[in-house]
C-alpha cells in the first residue's frame, strides 16, 4: 500500500527539508519572520531540499504530460505577436490595489470586538452597582477575584503541552465575564417576569422555574458561544479535548467571577440592613463559603462538557457532518443538565444541597479532573512515542524526544537557554517545543489512519520551523534530557551531544 493511501507516510529524511536559502532570506528580513535566534555555525550536513533529486546512474524519468505547447524561451527582447494589441481586449490584468478594508480588516475586527466587550462590561457594571451599591460592588469585586488566578492557572496548566495563545484565553475570559453574563442577566430577568405573569402561581415558584429551567439553558448557551466562536475562527489553535476543556473552563471562570460579584455585593447589602451579631449569621460569609470556598469549580465544571464536545470534533476531523453537529450539542445539553441539577438542589429544603454536592458533584468533578490530567499525559506520551521516528531520520538528536515529552525537561531547557543566551533564546526554545508537539500530534493522527487533508504540507511546514530553531533549541533540549534522564548503560544515545555551554554558539 502506498503512503498516501495508508495515511501514514514514512518519516522524512534530510532530503525532505526546506531549502537552506530560506534561512538566509529569513536573516535578511524577507523569509520566515519567526524571531528565532540565528545560527552561529553552519550545519555540516547537506543542504535540505524538498524536491526529489534523480539518483546517479539512472535515466531521467519521462514527463507524464508531454508539452505540446512548450514554454517560450527567454530572450533579451521578447516578442508577443499573439497578444491582443489593445489593453481593452486583455483577459488578464494586474490585480486592483487592495482596499482599505482588505488591508485593515483584522485590526478593525479586533477593535470592534474589544469595543463590544467593553460596552458589555460597562453596562453590566452599571446594572450590578444599581443592585449592590458602590460599597457592595467593591466588596464583591474584592472577594470574587480570589479564586480567579487559581482557576486560570489550573486550566493553563492542563493546556500546557501544546498551549493555546494567551489572546484566545483572554477573549474567553472577557466573553464570560462581560458578554455572557450580560446576556444571562437580561434573559433571566425577562424570563422570570414572564413566568410570574403567565405560568407560575407565585413569585417563589417563578424564581424556582427560572433557576432550574431557564437559567441553565441561557447561561450555558451564552458561555458555549465563546467556545463556538473560537472553534470557528481560531480553528488551528483548537486541536483536541484539552483545548476545549481549557477554553470552556476559562470562559466559565469569567462568568462565575461576575456572577459572584453580584451575589456577594447583594449579600453585603443585606448584612448592612440586618446587622448580624455572629459570623455564622452573616449572609456575606455564607455566600462566600458556598460560592468561593465550597464550589468555585461549579461553572467551569458545567461548561467543560461543552468544550469536550467541540474538542472531540476537533480531534476527529474526518467524522461525518451529522456527528460534528450532534456531539457539541450533546455536550451543551449535558452542561445545562448538570447546571439544572445544581440550581435545583440549592432550592430544595434540608440537606439536599449537601447530598447532591457530596454524592454527585464531587464525583463528576473528580472524573473530569482525571480526564483532563489523563489527556494531558497522553499528549506527552504521544510526543515521546512519535518523535523518535524524526530523530532516526536526523531531524532531532536522539535525547530530544524524551526531553520534549517531559514538562520538567521543557522548563529546564528554557531556563538553560535564558541563562546562557537571554530571553530571545528562551523564546526560541519555547517555539521549538510548540512546533515539535504539533508535529508529533499531526503524525500520530496519520499513524492512526486519520491524517489531515493537507498532511504533507503541514508536516513540511513544521519541519521547516524546527530546522530554523534547532541550532539554538536542540542543544538545550538534549542537555535537559540527559540531565534528567541520563543514558544507562553508557552509550545508549548514539551521537551523544556535548554539554550545553556558552561556547557552543554565539548570539549575533
Amino acid at each position: 500500500m502506498d503512503d498516501e493511501a495508508s495515511g501514514a507516510p514514512d518519516a522524512p529524511t534530510y532530503a525532505d527539508r526546506p531549502p537552506a536559502a530560506r534561512q538566509d532570506a529569513a536573516s535578511a528580513g524577507g523569509g520566515d519572520p519567526t524571531g528565532a535566534a540565528p545560527q552561529a555555525h553552519p550545519d555540516p550536513r547537506p543542504a535540505p531540499q524538498f524536491a526529489p533529486q534523480p539518483q546517479a546512474g539512472l535515466p531521467a524519468q519521462p514527463d507524464p504530460h508531454p508539452q505540446f505547447h512548450p514554454v517560450p524561451a527567454y530572450a533579451q527582447q521578447p516578442q508577443f505577436p499573439a497578444m491582443p494589441a489593445s489593453p481593452a481586449d486583455w483577459r488578464y490584468r494586474p490585480p486592483a490595489t487592495p482596499s482599505w478594508w482588505h488591508r485593515h480588516r483584522r485590526t478593525v475586527r479586533a477593535l470592534t470586538l474589544i469595543t463590544l466587550l467593553t460596552l458589555c462590561g460597562l453596562v453590566l457594571l452599571g446594572l450590578v452597582r444599581e443592585q449592590t451599591g458602590t460599597v457592595g460592588l467593591l466588596v464583591g469585586l474584592g472577594l470574587a477575584v480570589l479564586p480567579v488566578p487559581l482557576l486560570v492557572a489550573a486550566f493553563r496548566w492542563i493546556d500546557g503541552v501544546e498551549p493555546t495563545p494567551w489572546r484566545n484565553h483572554l477573549f474567553a475570559f472577557a466573553w464570560g465575564a462581560c458578554a455572557a453574563t450580560l446576556v444571562a442577566l437580561l434573559a433571566n430577568s425577562l424570563a422570570t417576569d414572564w413566568l410570574s405573569a403567565s405560568v407560575a402561581d407565585s413569585p417563589g415558584h417563578a424564581d424556582m422555574l427560572g433557576a432550574t429551567v431557564i437559567a441553565p439553558i441561557v447561561e450555558e448557551t451564552a458561555k458555549g458561544t465563546a467556545v463556538l466562536l473560537l472553534f470557528v475562527f481560531r480553528r488551528r489553535d483548537f486541536d483536541g479535548v484539552i483545548s476545549g476543556i481549557a477554553l470552556a473552563g476559562i470562559t466559565a471562570t469569567g462568568f462565575a467571577f461576575t456572577e459572584n460579584v453580584l451575589y456577594l455585593g447583594t449579600a453585603y447589602g443585606e448584612d448592612q440592613l440586618l446587622a448580624p451579631d455572629a459570623l455564622h449569621e452573616s449572609v456575606t460569609a455564607m455566600t462566600f463559603f458556598i460560592r468561593i470556598v465550597l464550589a468555585p469549580f461549579a461553572h467551569p465544571l458545567f461548561t467543560a462538557f461543552t468544550g469536550i464536545g467541540f474538542g472531540m470534533v476537533a480531534a476527529l476531523p474526518g467524522m461525518r457532518r451529522i456527528f460534528r453537529v450532534v456531539i457539541p450539542f450533546l455536550g451543551l445539553v449535558t452542561a445545562a443538565l448538570l447546571h439544572a441539577i445544581w440550581n435545583g438542589s440549592a432550592s430544595l429544603p434540608d440537606l439536599t444541597f449537601l447530598a447532591v454536592y457530596a454524592l454527585f458533584m464531587i464525583p463528576v468533578f473528580a472524573a473530569l479532573t482525571w480526564l483532563a490530567v489523563w489527556s494531558r499525559r497522553q499528549e506527552l506520551h504521544t510526543v515521546r512515542d512519535t518523535l523518535p521516528a524524526y530523530a532516526s531520520a536526523g531531524w532531532l538528536q536522539a535525547p530530544e524526544p524524551w526531553g520534549l515529552s517531559s514538562m520538567r525537561a521543557r522548563a529546564m531547557a528554557r531556563s538553560l537557554a535564558r541563562r546562557t543566551h537571554g530571553p530571545l533564546a528562551a523564546r526560541t526554545v519555547a517555539e521549538y517545543q510548540h512546533f515539535a508537539t504539533s508535529l508529533a500530534l499531526l503524525r500520530a493522527r496519520a499513524n492512526h489512519g486519520r491524517p489531515a487533508p493537507d498532511f504533507h504540507s503541514r508536516e513540511q511546514e513544521l519541519l521547516h520551523h524546527l530546522w530554523h530553531r534547532h541550532a539554538v533549541a536542540g542543544p538545550a533540549t538534549s542537555s535537559a534530557s540527559l540531565t534528567l534522564n541520563p543514558p544507562h548503560p553508557p552509550g545508549l544515545w548514539r551521537g551523544e551531544p556535548a554539554a550545553y555551554t556558552p561556547q557552543q554558539f554565539t548570539m549575533r
